[in-house]
């Protein structure tokens, strides 16, 4: 029997590739060792992308870049010939924030105005170094709020105020922004396509802009969201002075509002094509074409609920089992879905952790070996499935 594994991690717990790991080998416990298994980590363009990337075939690279607070921080991207995914969390993430831009373990107001996008902009360098002409930006669980400038400052561009001084980073200082210098902007992405793969659909301003919607995430009280959403209006309105009208449509673009308003960077002065992400990682992993003659798709995340339903990774990976009639089970940590939603939505059938282990801290900490059992019982639902069709057809020939 040939399964193909493509899931998602498991948030706080397992990155995709070790779920894949671990319900392997429960999966071969089960089965004697006798299953033809194909790993295949996926994700939704956020966190875990890079995983999924190098799973299927990129090679890791990393670059010393600027981290959310400017302080160094290595981060990883992938390469595969001409082609390049930065996760935009490894250099620009909230789980970056050193401890003294957090207020009781979240981030803080100073954060909110000061994070910037900078190392960003630094990996795509890095990517260009690398001989990348289409690059790959899976936006996602980033610190800043700076509409994408620290992107394009990694990229040459100067933001200037009004006495001609460059300024510092964050979103807040956009404030006092006056003119951009493209002059020293890197020549070589006019011959550089992006993609950028986000599910959110948020423009840049306004109260469903970045800074109303998401500013309060990454430590913004009400007063530096107004600020940010005002200071974010004039980076449009120069922007627009230097590129023209482009800028002021690209600010209310669907997806301008992502990463802290990267989104909009990327549409306005990159030429980023928006594209969802489970469609873009897919793409990456050529599932379709792994898919070829399986047996079964497992797939699944951390969490299986109704958000699960909108677009995220297991209904990606099911909607690409279900066009070669492939049969879909999912593995979760834990499951809000009543049978009627997950049948619905192409599941089989929906096996959960907390079936095992009803106390969620445990489920948690002890994953993988929860994970291990889950996979031993399906290979045990599987094997008795096969006996009774066999039964079946040996009776179907006595009568």
């Amino acid at each position: 029997m040939r399964i193909v594994i493509a899931p998602d991690k498991f948030k706080g717990s397992l990155s995709a590739p070790e779920v894949c790991q671990h319900l392997e080998k429960g999966l071969q416990r089960g089965a004697g060792g006798n299953l033809d298994v194909v790993r295949i980590p996926v994700a939704d363009g956020g966190e875990g992308t890079l995983d999924a990337a190098v799973g299927s075939g990129f090679t890791r690279r990393s670059a010393v870049v600027a981290g959310p607070t400017g302080e160094p921080v290595t981060a990883e991207f992938a390469v595969r010939g001409n082609e390049a995914v930065i996760e935009m969390a490894a250099a620009s993430g909230l789980a970056l924030l050193p401890t003294g831009a957090q207020v009781n373990g979240r981030p803080g107001p100073t954060a909110a105005a000061t994070a910037t996008s900078l190392g960003t902009g630094q990996l795509i360098t890095a990517a260009l170094d690398a001989s990348c002409n289409r690059i790959i930006l899976g936006v996602g669980g980033s610190a800043n709020t700076d509409g994408g400038a620290g992107v394009l400052q990694g990229l040459g561009a100067r933001f200037l105020d009004s006495e001609g001084k460059e300024l510092p980073p964050g979103g807040a200082a956009l404030a006092r922004l006056d003119r951009i210098d493209f002059s020293g902007f890197e020549p070589r992405l006019k011959d550089t396509r992006f993609v950028l793969a986000s599910d959110v659909d948020n423009p840049l301003l306004g109260a469903q802009g970045t800074a109303t919607v998401f500013g309060p995430q990454k430590g913004a009280a009400q007063q530096d969201v107004d600020m940010l959403d005002a200071a974010l209006a004039r980076f449009v309105e120069v922007l627009a002075r230097e590129i023209g009208h482009r800028a002021i449509k690209a600010a209310e673009a669907p997806g301008a509002g992502a990463a802290g308003g990267v989104g909009y960077a990327a549409i306005a002065v990159l030429a980023a094509t928006r594209r969802p992400g489970i469609d873009v990682v897919l793409e990456f992993t050529g599932l379709a074409e792994r898919l070829t003659g399986a047996d079964l798709m497992i797939t699944g995340e951390g969490s299986l609920d109704e958000q699960s339903l909108l677009g995220k990774t297991p209904m990606g990976v099911a909607r690409a089992a279900a066009a070669q009639g492939v049969p879909v089970i999912a593995v979760c940590g834990r499951s809000t879905l009543a049978q009627g939603q997950a049948t619905a939505a192409g599941f089989e059938d929906v096996y959960a952790l907390t079936e095992l282990e009803s106390n969620v801290d445990r489920c948690i900490a002890e994953a993988a070996q929860l994970l291990e059992q889950l996979g031993t019982q399906i290979s045990g639902r599987l094997a008795a499935n096969t006996l009774s069709r066999s039964a079946t057809t040996k009776e179907d020939l006595r009568v």
